[in-house]
């Protein structure tokens, strides 16, 4: 990779920002245990810390000739793309995954923030333990993907829609809401991320590097399940509502960013990987509207977690956030509201059942569903 490229996506964008936020801190007196899966939880968080240095070989080089992610997909399916050359293409591939990689880090940091709140938030006493653990587990995921990132030796800008959803959770009141955003929204679109990422890297640090991160974010998707649906069910109607709209406002944010594809405003870092790759963006625009026009849908490769259907909205009707009043405005912005949970609860086992994470969505969902034979018929009356 070039150094002109380097220094292109290395702009005086590394600067400190400072956020004010309505922080709650709730104090707890009586430390005692009365969630035992919270506990269960928390046992298995502290047994889970894997230590980078020890865990992840560092002097793994990277082979700079070879992709570090297997490009699939609808993308290369464009008439674009095929009159690319294969180096073009390659340098494509690889600013776009170093841009991933760079979003990857930069929500970690969120993650940090909005864990360590919670901690100050939360009132019962082991949910405030849990938290501690993912504050933990989430410093680990910035000190691997920073460290990663520098042996790229390239990094790009947080993704503007990242950081203000990142921000809204952070500045919202009272940990249900601080809980919607990043243990139901972000971390769902994290986790069926990492899980993609871990299937098509070719890269064996890489690989080994998000092994070790799903197996700590299947954790906190799972708190997220288990505290806030205790939380929503001791909740006046109106505080569920007032949830549910939050929640409906950044599902509908991420919705609309993700089905109008890279876009033209995302100078978050898309408009910097096409400037790398040497692709004029209004070829490329130009080339996804063609390719919409030819039936090239943008879609998932086979075999791939969606992180709407498979994980963000089947998390967030189990919390009991989708409500009636709720679940019209989902119809109305057309956004659907799918509710099979298969995916999302065989991935919240991932810290136990490594296997899971090479699994693909279809594998994962039929190993949730207990085969037609075994299921027992209702006694006659």
């Amino acid at each position: 990779m070039g150094e002109d490229a380097v220094t292109a996506a290395n702009a005086d964008w590394q600067t400190s920002t400072v956020l004010d936020t309505p922080m709650e801190i709730c104090w707890n007196f009586s430390y005692a245990i009365s969630e035992e899966k919270l506990s269960s939880l928390y046992k298995k968080a502290k047994v889970g810390q894997w230590i980078p240095d020890e865990y992840l070989d560092w002097d793994t080089p990277l082979d700079p000739s070879k992709p570090i992610v297997e490009q699939t997909g609808s993308l290369l399916k464009w008439p674009f793309f095929q009159k690319m050359s294969q180096s073009q293409r390659e340098l494509f591939s690889a600013h776009s995954t170093a841009q991933t990689l760079s979003q990857f880090l930069h929500g970690e940091q969120g993650a940090l923030m909005t864990a360590s709140t919670l901690t100050h938030a939360v009132e019962d006493y082991e949910a405030k333990l849990y938290c501690a653990t993912q504050t933990m587990d989430e410093a680990r995921h910035v000190e691997v993907y920073k460290r990663y990132i520098d042996k790229l030796s390239m990094v790009y800008p947080m993704s503007p829609m990242l950081k203000d959803l990142i921000d809204a959770t952070l500045k919202a009141k009272g940990p249900a809401k601080i809980m919607v955003g990043m243990n139901m929204i972000i971390e769902g679109l994290a986790l069926a991320a990492f899980h993609n990422m871990h299937r098509q890297t070719t890269c064996p640090l890489l690989k080994k590097l998000t092994q070790g991160v799903l197996s700590d974010e299947a954790r906190h998707v799972g708190f997220g399940n288990i505290y806030l649906r205790k939380l929503v069910q001791g909740m006046h109607s109106d505080d569920v509502e007032d949830l549910a709209e939050f929640a409906f406002n950044a599902v509908e944010i991420l919705f609309n960013s993700q089905r109008g594809g890279a876009g033209r405003g995302s100078a978050g870092g898309f408009a910097m990987v096409l400037q790398n790759a040497n692709i004029d963006p209004d070829d490329f625009f130009k080339a996804m509207a063609e390719a919409r026009e030819q039936g090239i849908k943008a879609e998932l490769p086979t075999g791939h977690v969606h992180s709407f259907k498979d994980l963000m909205m089947p998390a967030l009707v189990r919390a009991g956030v989708v409500t009636d009043r709720i679940r019209e405005k989902y119809e109305a912005a057309g956004i659907p509201v799918w509710e099979d949970k298969g995916v999302l609860e065989m991935m919240e086992n991932a810290d136990e059942e490594k296997d899971l994470l090479d699994m693909s969505s279809e594998e994962l969902l039929s190993m949730s569903e207990p085969p037609a034979d075994s299921q027992e018929s209702s006694p006659a009356p």
